[in-house]
């Protein structure tokens, strides 16, 4: 397996056309999207990897820092820059973090893989609970930006939810009070053991009282020092970006309305796919890598160089890829919404389906993975084609559903509101479940329901949980995690593993059992 980084989940046409074409030249015709924003190609011969590299280069592409015990890429929302919630361009302080954290020799040998993530808006679309550390940008009441720091998220073998451990940090301390949190972690976590090795146990073991003390004492000696952010080093990074010229624009394109009454495919796909912009007269678009058939986060090198097209004609010539394994055009004049579609739906690209079950977050799992102890896509592929039915899908609402083949959870199966880890009996494959988990802003830890089930069972699982949801939600907008979190665990392992018989709830619908 290679790998390529995408820095916090930029991506210009020039670079998808390349990646398109190691796809082609090296590979068997498509790559992964992954979970951590990068790509994976899964079947390049050893000795390519040099000309692979050498190619990555030509586009300003590497695989630096993908590696190792070192810090790796800097995560953010999908839709920074653009989202209409948003309270800093969260790229600038990623790239900010980027340019010191790359060859930084000090943190070249950390005592496990360190990964960061930032949230600019004020809803967290980056998952900034769950990572070593996590900074959310706050706006205090006299207008002030800074972040919020967490630190000690993870999921993996120990899945941990982050300690807040400053509520508020002014933007011009963020790299010396990074550095206090490294240096802390450099020096104190363990190299004994390689599963307690995170950061995360070090503040588990610690307590976050402690830890957050011991930064601050470690940071008295780096505040105010050289590493101390200027105005003019953030214009400087600013300066780095390209930005649109956007145009001047009605806030809503007068013949959309008349096209989505019209086209009810059309507006099923605007409903889950488009999301608003900061910017009147444009909208951001996922494209899902989702299909019925296909492996979640899978794209082909002929997808590829047409998503690029795509994005040279109607969003600057740039995109985005999503930790959920999707792509994102981000600026889109909501009067080529339809043309957008259309193309989109002639590659595949069109499913109406983010938000929605079959919208799985899968890792490439035992077909791939040395690490995995089962297999991860084919059982996203069963509960797609159990659930594939859209109405179904619609009347079912949000529910994020998440898989990992093994429990590195490179699938964040801990923080899906359903979630499924592959796990090794015997040398056979079986599958634990869990429900309950989130991510963002009310981040949680899925709980496990029971024993574990073979492969054949675990679509006829997942119907289960929905009948029991759609039996026991007060009213139609109460989510799959809001009913878990009202009811608790107990009405769905009853219906996992109780009584056969339960009934067929209002709303649900006959399913194939393939």
């Amino acid at each position: 397996m290679a790998g390529g980084t995408l820095p916090y989940r930029l991506l210009n046409t020039r670079q998808l056309r390349k990646l398109a074409h190691i796809a082609r030249r090296y590979d068997k015709g498509y790559g992964h999207f992954t979970t951590r924003q990068n790509i994976q190609f899964n079947w390049p011969e050893l000795e390519d990897v040099p000309d692979i590299l050498a190619e990555l280069a030509t586009v300003q592409m590497h695989a630096i820092q993908t590696s190792g015990n070192c810090v790796r890429n800097v995560t953010t929302d999908q839709f920074a820059g653009v989202a209409p919630d948003e309270i800093v361009d969260s790229f600038v302080w990623c790239e900010l973090i980027r340019q010191w954290s790359t060859f930084n020799p000090e943190f070249a040998r950390l005592p496990r893989k360190f990964k960061i993530a930032v949230n600019g808006a004020k809803t967290d679309r980056a998952a900034v609970m769950v990572h070593d550390i996590g900074l959310h940008a706050v706006r205090a009441e006299d207008g002030t930006v800074g972040f919020r720091v967490i630190v000690g998220g993870g999921l993996g073998r120990t899945p941990i939810i982050g300690s807040v451990i400053r509520e508020f940090l002014p933007w011009q301390h963020l790299l010396t009070y990074l550095d206090a949190i490294l240096r802390v972690y450099n020096r104190y976590g363990r190299r004994d053991n390689k599963a307690k090795a995170r950061i995360k146990i070090l503040v588990r073991d610690r307590g976050p009282e402690n830890f957050a003390r011991e930064v601050e004492e470690e940071w008295a000696h780096l505040k105010d020092g050289p590493a101390t952010l200027i105005p003019e080093e953030i214009e400087r990074i600013e300066a780095r970006f390209t930005r649109p010229q956007y145009e001047k624009l009605p806030e809503r394109d007068p013949g959309l309305d008349a096209l989505l009454e019209r086209d009810k495919a059309f507006a099923a796909w605007y409903k889950r796919n488009v999301f608003g912009h900061k910017v009147p007269g444009y909208a951001a678009v996922t494209l899902s890598l989702k299909r019925t058939g296909v492996p979640p986060g899978d794209c082909t090198a002929e997808q590829m160089d047409a998503i690029a097209d795509m994005a040279d004609q109607y969003s600057y010539g740039e995109l985005r890829v999503t930790h959920e394994q999707n792509l994102v055009l981000a600026d889109v004049k909501q009067s080529d919404l339809y043309a957008v579609w259309q193309r989109a739906r002639e590659l595949g690209l069109a499913t109406p389906n983010i938000g929605l079950l079959t919208n799985i977050i899968c890792c490439p799992g035992g077909d791939f993975c040395s690490l995995a102890n089962a297999k991860s896509i084919p059982i996203a592929q069963a509960i797609q084609e159990r659930f594939d039915d859209l109405d179904y899908l619609y009347d079912i609402g949000e529910l994020d559903l998440n898989i990992s083949g093994c429990m590195n959870s490179c699938g964040h199966h801990h923080v899906g509101h359903i979630g499924i880890l592959g796990v090794d009996k015997q040398g056979e494959e079986w599958y634990q479940v869990s429900i309950g988990g989130s991510q963002g802003n009310d981040a949680a830890i899925g709980k496990i329901i029971g024993r574990s089930f073979a492969k054949e069972e675990v679509p006829d699982v997942i119907e289960k949980l929905i009948h029991c949801y759609l039996a026991h939600r007060e009213h139609e907008e109460e989510r799959f995690i809001d009913t878990v979190r009202r009811i608790g665990l107990e009405p769905f392992k009853e219906y996992v593993y109780g009584k056969s018989d339960q009934g067929t709830p209002a709303g649900a619908r006959q399913l194939a059992t393939a």
